[in-house]
């Protein structure tokens, strides 16, 4: 019986780990697709091009934590009837994802689009 348990037990502490692993990548997963929800939405609020990016750009800042890096957004379909969009594209080092020891990062992608209004001047 003991050495049953000794060969089993690493073996269900890998599992264990997995299963944290992968429910880390899905919270950080989420978080991104929220930022890019949140940031398109500030966007669609603004009047001209350039307040609508730093608009977003300010919302992808405050909102991610430390172990996430944005490469940068791209803002586009922004005019007037239209849906503006945003492309984010983030990696996220495995640390940040609960795997101690494990070197390397992992892209997450994320896309949002919200509508801007007809009635509303844009530019």
């Amino acid at each position: 019986m003991a050495v049953e348990m000794v060969l089993l037990t690493p073996v269900l502490m890998m599992f264990v780990m997995l299963i944290v692993a992968c429910g880390r990548y899905v919270a950080i997963q989420g978080d991104i697709q929220a930022t890019a929800r949140d940031a398109v939405r500030a966007a669609s609020l603004q009047r001209d091009y350039e307040s609508a990016r730093a608009a977003a750009g300010v919302v992808v800042q405050q909102s991610l934590d430390p172990d996430t890096t944005c490469s940068g957004f791209d803002l586009t379909g922004f005019a007037q009837g239209g849906t503006a969009r945003i492309d984010l594209t983030c990696t996220v080092s495995y640390a940040g994802l609960g795997l101690i020891g494990l070197p390397g990062t992992v892209g997450v992608d994320a896309v949002s689009n919200a509508p801007i209004d007809v009635y509303r001047r844009t530019g």
